[in-house]
């Protein structure tokens, strides 16, 4: 991918910086950081919470570091499930990516090196997985990589519970923070599903309300004032 190299953060992992748009693909102050609290902390351990399944869309696929540290997540719980007898945790994860990376990025990104051992072939997996097709990266756990864009997406699937709007800044990418693309997240959602993204730009927050969500502001991570929630809930 042109225009587009390897940077430290200062927990020490690796992003990307998009030499073209000036922007990097995660915070400087820590990629797995935000990472683990935006996406994970404050989007998937609360979904955990309400629903028996996962099916979540993520929007952006960039590094596959959401997907990674998804899949470290609820590894855990599956495998208590199968200690118990019962099936795996189902999860479903849909990830749209228009502009994927070279496996020359892929390979110098430093995840591996700095998580345990067993998430080495999970990240192998997910980037070795073919676009446009059902991957089970693990028991239970069914990865589709969808090359393309948001407003191209056309999912005739399950309805999703949980969103990762995990893109380029509004100021970088407007036209992927559009209205229309928040009301078709509102669309695949199902009842009581959850949309999160390190962003808390006004308009953002305006524009998902006027999509039909319910938004909450919640602490951000790093160091940043906020980030946002939004839910698909019945109208107060």
């Amino acid at each position: 991918m042109k225009h587009v190299s390897l940077q430290l953060t200062e927990d020490g992992s690796h992003t990307l910086f998009n030499a073209e748009l000036n922007e990097t693909y995660h915070s400087h102050k820590g990629a797995l950081a935000e990472s683990r609290y935006v996406f994970i902390h404050a989007g998937l351990e609360q979904v955990l919470q309400d629903f028996d399944h996962l099916a979540i869309l993520e929007v952006g696929f960039g590094t596959g570091l959401n997907a990674l540290m998804t899949l470290g997540k609820v590894l855990e719980p599956t495998k208590a499930r199968q200690q118990s007898g019962l099936a795996p945790l189902p999860v479903r994860y849909v990830t749209i990516e228009p502009y994927p990376l070279s496996a020359e990025l892929i390979e110098g990104l430093n995840y591996k090196g700095m998580l345990p051992d067993w998430y080495a072939p999970l990240f192998d997996a997910l980037h070795a997985a073919p676009w446009d097709q059902d991957v089970e990266i693990m028991p239970g756990f069914v990865l589709r990589k969808v090359k393309g864009k948001l407003e191209q997406l056309e999912w005739q699937g399950e309805p999703f519970n949980l969103v990762y709007y995990d893109a380029f800044a509004p100021s970088k990418q407007p036209d992927v923070w559009a209205l229309d693309n928040f009301k078709k997240c509102y669309g695949l959602l199902e009842q009581g599903g959850l949309l999160v993204s390190y962003c808390a730009n006004g308009q953002f927050k305006r524009d998902l309300k006027a999509a039909g969500f319910q938004v909450k502001a919640y602490p951000g991570a790093l160091g940043k004032r906020e980030m946002t929630r939004a839910w698909k809930l019945d109208p107060l």
